[in-house]
């Protein structure tokens, strides 16, 4: 009896915690993201011409800053483990407001680069990591539902800080628009992580499998098995073939003779396809294994991304392709946020996902800077697509052959 109490009271404050805690989530990840990933595009334009400086140095700069996210993230997954998101988020955000001052005053590129370190270091602790191990922790079952609601917020990230940001620079030069930026950063991301994300933190348990007859395994285990790492070398092929083609993709139209308003349509509607993808997603969840479900979004991703390549007419069959490659995009952030979970159970979810992910925010970092050189290097954008819907399609053979191989 006293265990049954013990259950329902968890159940009832895991229902009582989850709407302010994910209500807080959903406005500092649309923030955190519009300032410290959406900004810098809208802005580059102005930085380059004010400073003289090269839009290699300055996307450099930002690339750097993705790479010390990827470095950051394993260190702070089991500080998060251990003590939760709201230390971890609510440190991070004082850190990210620093470093958006930093930018805006640096007077050189390397004060630059450097501000842009401390902002890939705060990213690894306010961006979606920390929060998907928040909502991985406190909704339990109901994880796959809040984290879809999450990611659809940060969805929004660009919708409202593109326009906005565009707003602040017709008023400010890039520096005070920037400045701008880490205010509203700070009075709404600082607080809410102080003040919302304060639900008791489950306790610090070892690593089991997910499945209950499957063996405990603790984390050097898991890090160094089969299974992790060829998780992680498909999600960094994946991560980086996306990233890069969400760059790209005005190009590719623009080179096709599409003008710029439709080009922008094309990356517009990709946008809004990943809204559709993460809709979608728990009700695949609940159809499909995990397994099923990875090599589905992968396979899904490559047919798009090579579709995308041959397919230069007309308008509607490349709004209606790139509409798909959108959706396998939202689904690939939720499998993601998900894969941990479904393979090992929640426990130690933080260090465990922090390391898995660590090789893709590395080649995300690159995508800027490879993305060009892949395109010389291949012949023009068509082929680079073709490249990239290579790399997705190894990504999902890469976890079938480690399902086919796997032994009991």
């Amino acid at each position: 009896m006293p265990t049954h109490v013990g259950e329902a009271a968890e159940t009832d404050a895991r229902k009582a915690v989850p709407r302010r805690v994910l209500v807080a989530l959903c406005a500092t990840q649309i923030t955190s993201w519009g300032v410290l990933f959406y900004a810098l595009p809208v802005l580059l334009a102005d930085i380059t011409a004010d400073t003289g400086w090269t839009t290699a140095g300055v996307m450099g700069a930002f690339s750097i800053g993705l790479a010390a996210s990827a470095l950051a993230g394993i260190v702070i997954g089991p500080i998060l483990d251990r003590r939760g998101p709201r230390l971890v988020m609510t440190a991070g955000s004082v850190l990210a407001v620093i470093a958006v001052i930093g930018i805006a005053i640096a007077p050189n590129l390397w004060w630059f680069t450097v501000a842009w370190i401390l902002s890939g270091i705060a990213q690894a602790a306010v961006l979606y990591k920390p929060a998907f191990a928040a909502i991985t922790a406190w909704y339990g079952p109901q994880r796959v539902r809040a984290l879809t609601i999450l990611t659809l917020a940060g969805g929004l990230a660009s919708t409202v800080f593109a326009p906005l940001t565009a707003l602040l620079a017709s008023f400010f030069d890039w520096r005070g628009t920037y400045l701008v930026l880490a205010a509203i950063l700070a009075l709404v991301t600082v607080p809410a992580h102080a003040l919302a994300l304060d639900p008791p933190w489950p306790a610090h348990h070892p690593v089991k499998a997910s499945k209950g007859s499957a063996p405990a395994m603790n984390r050097r285990q898991i890090v160094t098995s089969p299974t992790f790492i060829a998780l992680a070398a498909a999600i960094a092929l994946a991560a980086f073939a996306m990233g890069t083609s969400n760059l790209y993709l005005v190009p590719l139209a623009t080179g096709r003779g599409m003008d710029t308003t439709t080009a922008a349509w094309v990356l517009g509607l990709c946008g809004a396809g990943q809204l559709l993808g993460r809709i979608a997603y728990a009700p695949l969840a609940a159809r499909t294994g995990t397994t099923a479900r990875t090599i589905a979004i992968l396979a899904t991703g490559a047919a798009t991304l090579l579709a995308t390549a041959l397919i230069a007419g007309p308008v509607w069959l490349v709004f209606a392709t790139v509409i798909v490659l959108g959706a396998a995009r939202g689904a690939f952030t939720l499998l993601d946020a998900t894969i941990v979970t479904d393979h090992w159970g929640p426990a130690g979810y933080g260090t465990l996902h922090g390391i898995l992910t660590a090789p893709a925010t590395a080649a995300l970092a690159l995508s800027p800077w490879a993305g060009a050189h892949l395109a010389t290097w291949t012949g023009g954008n068509p082929r680079l697509f073709t490249l990239l819907a290579t790399l997705t399609a190894t990504a999902a053979i890469i976890v079938l052959i480690e399902r086919i191989t796997k032994r009991p």
